[in-house]
């Protein structure tokens, strides 16, 4: 749900929504609606003017890192697209492989309108390749752009898919995490209780290697060397952790900035956002100077 609504909301301040309001106050025939309308003409404007340029922002001032090198938190990442399994994900109407996919299904009514009758998109994440590492993209909240867009028609049924194919050029904005190795956290005085708590329950092999005056029991001194022998063992298993390669991933912000996976050209996407901004702004003061001339007309 929250997908969804992110994804209608980016879809929102990138349509002329102004347009649609123009035909209902049209329709209303009256100074009072006509009111209302324009009035929220230049409140939908403002709003979408905001979003727009916020995203454009993010897109133009958030500098390009490589993954071997990256910072933990808000990035930006560009690399080639690959999948995270063998075999890949196959796309749900095209059965073609990709990294990801989108589709709807429509239904003409009576009333010569589409209505949806299905939809939904994969949630496996991606890898992303830039030659200095791998990144494990998760699809989760992300608004996701992409050229790749088919739609068809069939009898009275209207179907449209979106995907990422597998090798597409892969851009993304969102915040970078490394997970294990150097930044792995542990603890070692749980680990410890918790490897002596299993040689307690296998009480023979306890005794072979710690009952040093074979009475049958483990007294103080044969403990402490037991300890000291976890702690060497939890120890072994804590470096072998930290010598392994980190695993990076990039997630959707927690501070709900923009998190923006696509194919597209950035420089093509934050112009696309600059040229929206202005004609929301336009509309604004447009829909603005309109308000005095209707409420004296």
């Amino acid at each position: 749900m929250i997908v969804s609504l992110r994804r209608e909301y980016g879809q929102f301040i990138t349509s002329g929504a102004q347009l649609l309001l123009l035909l209902v106050g049209a329709k209303l025939e009256s100074r009072s609606g006509w009111l209302v309308c324009v009035g929220l003409m230049a409140a939908v404007s403002l709003v979408a003017w905001l979003s727009t340029l916020r995203r454009r922002r993010a897109i133009a001032d958030t500098p390009t890192s490589r993954i071997a090198s990256a910072a933990q938190g808000y990035v930006e990442l560009r690399g080639i697209g690959k999948p995270l399994d063998y075999p890949p994900l196959i796309s749900h109407l095209t059965s073609l492989p990709c990294l990801w996919y989108r589709y709807r299904v429509e239904e003409k009514s009576g009333s010569e309108k589409w209505h949806t009758v299905s939809s939904g998109e994969s949630d496996v994440a991606l890898i992303l390749e830039d030659g200095s590492g791998r990144c494990l993209i998760d699809v989760d909240n992300a608004e996701i752009l992409t050229r790749h867009k088919e739609s068809w028609v069939k009898a009275d049924r209207r179907y449209t898919e979106w995907k990422l194919l597998i090798d597409d050029p892969i851009y993304a904005l969102g915040e970078f995490r490394s997970i294990g190795g150097a930044t792995l956290e542990l603890d070692a005085a749980s680990d410890i209780k918790a490897l002596l708590a299993e040689w307690k329950n296998d009480q023979a092999t306890l005794l072979k290697r710690f009952d040093l005056n074979a009475d049958g029991t483990i007294d103080v001194k044969e403990w402490s060397l037991a300890r000291q022998a976890a702690r060497r063992e939890v120890e072994k298993v804590h470096r072998e952790a930290r010598r392994e390669a980190d695993l990076n991933t990039l997630r959707c912000p927690a501070e709900g900035q923009l998190y923006l996976i696509s194919n597209l050209d950035p420089d093509q996407i934050a112009r696309r956002y600059l040229c929206w901004a202005i004609f929301h702004l336009a509309v604004f003061f447009a829909a603005l100077g309109a308000l005095p001339w209707l409420w004296h007309a």
